[in-house]
């Protein structure tokens, strides 16, 4: 606390000192008038002018020893708003030695002419008020607590439980004894035959997953919590969809590992993540494989400020590098990993560098600086439709940062070069994914001419990214609508962010060179599904509340994405989520002199490009771009 806090707090209190002893001063005088007033059957004009005289004389005196024994006996020491029997007992005690000071006064004082039942009654109704004075903030409240539930129940602000086990039974017992949680569990479901009809500290069971509708509609629930840790992402789908159907809002508590850490409390809710609707368990990958090819190497990430390349940049920290090197060409992003990287991995020998991987001077200069043993290249343009509109600006970044950095990986001897690929590298209909297909062509071709092992990565979307599709609908939905769903069959394989860098990390370690690494996606998941699971979750009804509504394709855009080329074929590796597919006979030579055109044609933005590309990419179709 600085000392102007200090001097600001002992002002404060000497506030509230002063203005508690002004209420004690009054309430003791208006006291015994009461007392004095009450003795005369409350008839103002009966009481003698005697007895008021007496009464202005005697207040005058014991008004000032009443203050002083409250100050003696400390009852300005205390916190009033945490008042409790400790409080009671000190004040208890003070009247206790004022009663035997005032029992002395009237024994020794002979010429007293005040009625005795005047002290009686004074010392009593003085008693009263000062308790009151030290337990009134406690009493309002409490007060206020009571109005406030009366006032959430009169708005029908009703919880419902799904799980009656210690989370469950945690999160009960929080929303019943805090002030600070609005609305009230009135009903709880659970699976356990043998706990229906029971109660959950005083919440009634009534049913399993199949009554949550029936339920929802008999108590006028308005929010679910889903309250499983430990809970299977299937059944954690299945109880999702269900509660979809009942318009409620949905709010989950975190896996069981973020139990264990944090406890259960309402502050750890969330809201239902687009993960939830998966259906699937996390990715699990074999961190000691990562640690061993990670820890004490130089590594460097491109692009190392965006989605993926950020979660690269993290999980490459916790392998104890020797050095992290993140590249971005845009400050702001690298400079927020930055300040993460920092503050999370005070220990991280951490060098983040600003510049573009289509300048061959600034890449010659941090490769040949810095010396990284692997790189991570994830520097690329990655929206479809803007790319439609600027293909020239497609292969300058994608294609040529790709080749730039693969050559100055060979010319400076770095050990492994891994590039993030795509799914719509697959037989393409946009110049994205095109680009992101000769952008594979180049590191096979690399890794035929350089000691350096080139490998690329492909995978789907990820959940969360930057410009990907459910950030978009959760801000929408905040928005009130309407949702944008491009076409209502259109289909995407996903996966989260931290899992599918994980994957990249494992796939690095299984590289020989020259392999497209494709990752196992699970089941596609079809958008229009998932928008309205999310409008429903989020306690609305789709197309009622907040409308769905069709777009239609974008310019590029397929209904269904690929993640392998016929051709290429199909092997495992340790990893079952991790496939390989084998390199495709290329004409190096024939390759070479293409990118040259290629080359040529983007630095005078030649309006032909896109038919430029196909001519190289047998499976690029841009003239299906437009399928609706």
């Amino acid at each position: 606390m600085t000392k102007d806090m200090y001097a600001g707090s002992i002002e404060s209190y000497g506030r509230r000192v002063i203005l508690l002893g002004v209420l004690d001063y009054l309430s003791i005088w208006v006291s015994f008038f009461a007392g004095l007033w009450m003795r005369f059957d409350f008839r103002f004009e009966e009481i003698d002018a005697n007895y008021l005289q007496g009464f202005v004389r005697f207040m005058g005196i014991w008004g000032a020893v009443c203050l002083l024994a409250f100050l003696v006996f400390g009852l300005y020491r205390s916190i009033w708003r945490f008042a409790s029997e400790n409080e009671l007992l000190r004040v208890v005690g003070t009247y206790f030695t004022l009663g035997l000071g005032l029992l002395a006064y009237l024994l020794l004082d002979k010429h007293q002419h005040m009625p005795r039942s005047f002290y009686v009654l004074g010392m009593l109704l003085s008693f009263a008020c000062t308790v009151f004075l030290r337990f009134a903030y406690r009493l309002f409240r409490g007060l206020r607590k009571h109005l406030t539930a009366l006032s959430e129940q009169a708005e029908g602000k009703k919880v419902m439980i799904i799980g009656a086990g210690e989370a469950g039974r945690a999160l009960v017992t929080e929303f019943n004894s805090s002030q600070h949680i609005s609305g009230r569990v009135v009903c709880a479901i659970d699976d356990n035959p043998n706990k229906r009809s029971r109660r959950l500290c005083g919440v009634p069971i009534v049913g399993n997953r199949e009554d949550i509708p029936e339920m929802a509609q008999r108590y006028q629930i308005n929010k679910i919590i889903v309250a499983i840790p430990s809970i299977a992402a299937s059944d954690k789908k299945e109880i999702l969809d269900i509660c979809s159907t009942t318009g409620c809002q949905v709010q989950v508590l975190p896996g069981i590992y973020q139990m264990v850490n944090e406890g259960v409390s309402v502050s750890n809710l969330r809201k239902v993540d687009p993960q939830d609707l998966l259906g699937r368990d996390p990715i699990q990958v074999n961190l000691d494989e990562i640690l061993a090819y990670i820890s004490g190497k130089v590594v460097m990430v491109t692009g190392g400020g965006g989605s993926i390349g950020s979660e690269l940049c993290r999980q490459i920290a916790r392998a104890n590098p020797k050095l992290l090197i993140v590249f971005d060409i845009y400050e702001n992003n690298a400079y927020e990993i930055q300040m993460e990287l920092e503050r999370k991995y005070p220990q991280l020998n951490l060098k983040v560098l600003i510049g573009s991987v289509r300048n061959t001077a600034r890449i010659d200069d941090v490769l040949g600086t810095y010396r990284p043993e692997l790189v991570f290249h994830a520097a690329a343009h990655k929206h479809v439709p803007l790319m439609e509109d600027s293909p020239n600006e497609a292969i300058k970044n994608n294609v040529f940062g790709t080749y730039k950095m693969a050559q100055a990986a060979s010319k400076y001897g770095v050990k492994r070069f891994v590039l993030i690929s795509t799914d719509k590298a697959v037989n393409p209909t946009n110049i994205m994914g095109a680009s992101k297909r000769l952008c594979e062509m180049v590191v096979q071709m690399m890794n035929r001419q350089s000691d350096t092992e080139f490998v690329a990565v492909r995978f789907g979307n990820v959940l969360g990214s930057n410009g990907s599709v459910i950030p978009l609908f959760q801000k929408q939905i905040e928005q009130g609508g309407p949702v944008t769903v491009t076409h209502p069959d259109i289909i995407r394989y996903f996966m989260t962010i931290p899992e599918a860098v994980s994957l990249v990390l494992q796939a690095g370690y299984y590289a020989k060179g020259g392999e497209i690494f494709v990752l196992d996606m699970g089941e596609p998941v079809k958008i229009d599904t998932m928008a309205r699971n999310l409008i429903r979750l989020s306690g609305f009804e789709p197309d009622v509340d907040i409308k769905v509504l069709y777009t239609g394709l974008r310019p590029g855009e397929k209904l269904y994405e690929e993640l392998l080329m016929k051709e290429e074929g199909l092997q495992s590796t340790a990893n079952k989520l991790i496939h390989v597919g084998k390199p495709i006979e290329m004409d190096d030579a024939l390759f070479q002199k293409q990118l040259q055109q290629l080359d040529a044609a983007y630095r005078v933005e030649d309006p032909n490009m896109k038919a430029l590309v196909a001519e190289i990419v047998p499976t690029y179709h841009p003239q299906k771009e437009t399928v609706q």
